[in-house]
């Protein structure tokens, strides 16, 4: 009698069904001070169950300052008062985001708010921005990792049949 084992990679939902897909986070960089302070939420005893990683922590940032009623105008205040004070030099660290926050930020990049006659703010320039503005409302990090729980629910597809026991 033979019997046919599915491997693990057939229904690891980690990576897209299809081969097709493209993989769904893309590279940004966040500024030293940030990620430091991501890092340690990483680490964090609440971080459990899942563990988010740093795709999960960044984008739940992002998602978080644009439910604020005036999300450009709040990341750009924080850029033209604060950031901009910042040696240009700062180091930063690359990281990566899932694609429905990347796309928020790019719009705002994007925007009439960052072209001429304004200073143009490149994409590390604004994930900092999303990850300090958090960071200043909620030192915790409780409620970046209750929106990362939700940003996770929201990418999980619906309606996939039940993984054979």
């Amino acid at each position: 009698m033979i019997t046919i084992t599915p491997t693990t990679d057939q229904y690891n939902l980690a990576f897209p069904l299809n081969e097709g897909e493209a993989h769904d986070v893309i590279e940004t960089r966040l500024w030293l001070n940030e990620h430091d302070w991501l890092y340690s939420l990483l680490r964090s005893e609440e971080n459990v169950s899942p563990t988010f990683r740093f795709p999960d922590l960044i984008s739940a940032c992002v998602s978080l300052i644009f439910k604020h009623p005036d999300p450009c105008a709040h990341i750009f205040q924080f850029l033209g008062t604060e950031l901009v004070l910042r040696p240009p030099q700062t180091p930063r660290r690359r990281e990566s985001m899932w694609r429905p926050q990347y796309q928020l930020l790019l719009d705002l990049q994007r925007s009439p708010a960052n072209r001429h006659p304004n200073p143009k703010f490149q994409l590390d320039q604004l994930t900092t921005a999303c990850v300090a503005l958090c960071q200043a409302l909620d030192k915790s990090g409780e409620s970046i990792l209750r929106q990362a729980r939700r940003n996770m629910a929201a990418r999980t597809p619906q309606g996939r049949t039940a993984l054979p026991s």
